[in-house]
């Protein structure tokens, strides 16, 4: 029953828990950590671009649990993001997050937007109106989808939608979705 929620979501949650481990933040309040912005091409294509260096330096740099990156780790970061066009890395992260919110709207099979907060909203009745799942577990699901509901935001930049689909391929290669 979940699999269409899931993997709408999968790449959203893959990017947020990426980027939640790297600064050591905890999910519930990685949201609050970035900023909906109206994406560029070049915000785009500079994402799309700094995706082998980030992933490098991830993986040297595996996350601590409650430790925020160090000193000479933000440089880095903020290294890495500024050869790829971004002012540091928190604007980078406010790309990764906006691009994120996107795609997890994004149908996989037809390519058609439809927004996040709508398709959590259906699958929330669907699974409700399932006779057949099991109370603890539909108790379970529930919850979840709850919990993604109240911490996903609105698009605020509708035109997001169109810039992230023309590159929704390159994207999903990117992030190594293909």
């Amino acid at each position: 029953m979940l699999s269409r929620f899931g993997t709408l979501a999968a790449l959203a949650a893959a990017v947020a828990v990426g980027l939640a481990s790297l600064l050591s933040v905890p999910l519930a309040g990685a949201q609050e950590a970035f900023n909906q912005i109206q994406l560029t091409e070049k915000h785009v294509q500079g994402f799309i671009s700094a995706q082998p260096d980030i992933t490098k330096f991830i993986e040297a740099n595996p996350a601590k649990e409650g430790a925020a990156p160090t000193d000479k780790q933000q440089a880095e970061l903020d290294a890495i993001a500024k050869k790829h066009g971004f002012n540091d890395y928190t604007e980078y992260d406010d790309v990764a997050y906006n691009i994120s919110v996107i795609l997890s709207g994004i149908d996989p099979d037809t390519g058609k937007y439809s927004d996040p907060i709508e398709l959590i909203k259906k699958e929330i009745a669907d699974i409700t109106a399932d006779t057949q799942i099991a109370a603890a577990e539909k108790k379970q699901m529930l919850d979840e989808l709850n919990d993604a509901l109240k911490n996903t935001p609105p698009v605020k930049f509708p035109a997001n939608v169109a810039v992230v689909s023309k590159h929704r391929a390159a994207l999903e290669k990117a992030l190594g979705q293909q």
